[in-house]
Formats: C-alpha cells, structure tokens, sequence
C-alpha cells in the first residue's frame, strides 16, 4: 500500500482549490494500491487558504501567521493513517511545505528552491516509508 498526496489524485485540497492530478496517482488510487491524504486539511487548515512556506522549523503563511501547529498536527495524523494502511512508500508533491521531498520553496514566497523536506515527508522518512516526490 502506498500514500499519496490527494491533490495528485485529482482532489482540489491545495491552498488555492486546485489539483496537481496526475493520471498514474489516480489510476493507483482507483485499483486499491493507494490512499490519498491532504495532511494541511488533517491538520484542520481550511480550503482554500493562504500559500504558506517552511522558514526553518517554522511554516508561516505569506501574512506571517505561524501554521506550524496545524502542519505538524496533520503530519502526524496522516503518517497514522500511513502505518494504518500498511503503506511502505509515499508519493508526495514537490516542493510542498508539507510534502516536498529533497527540495521545497524557500520562505520568501518568490518561487526559489532550496534543499530541504516538508513536514509530512521528513515525518515519513523519519518512519522508515519511502518518499517519492511528484512534480
């Protein structure tokens, strides 16, 4: 069993009501192989809502309001949902604060790239489940 992000599965979960779908995501969902979550909805961030960026340890909308709580909330119930399932790998999408692997945006809301993780995926790896990143 596999985690993917929802947006990548054709849910209209990100910050701007609108999906990333990516038809072999959805094709994996739809034959059993995959669960989709939106950890920043778990974490009880609504839809839409602000762009928010990792500055450090911290998550800050482009307003400055601290979301850090609600990332990590929802990172944790959504690696919950992971160990629930079984799931041994997790495809997340790029860049995300939540779900960038490897490479996620820099804090300055300007589209710069850094090395880094989101919350969800450093959660994941830090479990012991793979994280493929989705551009």
């Amino acid at each position: 069993m596999k985690i993917v992000s929802a947006c990548l599965s054709g849910s209209h979960c990100r910050f701007d009501c609108q999906a990333k779908t990516r038809t072999e995501i959805q094709a994996m969902v739809q034959r059993g192989e995959a669960l989709p979550v939106c950890p920043e909805q778990l974490g009880g961030l609504s839809t839409p809502r602000p762009p928010a960026e990792r500055v450090g340890e911290q998550v800050l909308t482009k307003q400055g309001k601290d979301v850090t709580s609600e990332f990590l909330r929802g990172a944790e119930e959504a690696l919950q949902i992971a160990k629930l399932c079984g799931a041994t790998e997790a495809f997340l999408k790029s860049k995300s604060p939540m779900c960038g692997s490897n490479r996620i945006y820099d804090g300055s809301f300007s589209g710069n790239v850094i090395a880094g993780d989101g919350v969800f995926a450093a959660l994941l790896k830090k479990n012991g489940i793979k994280v493929t990143e989705v551009d």
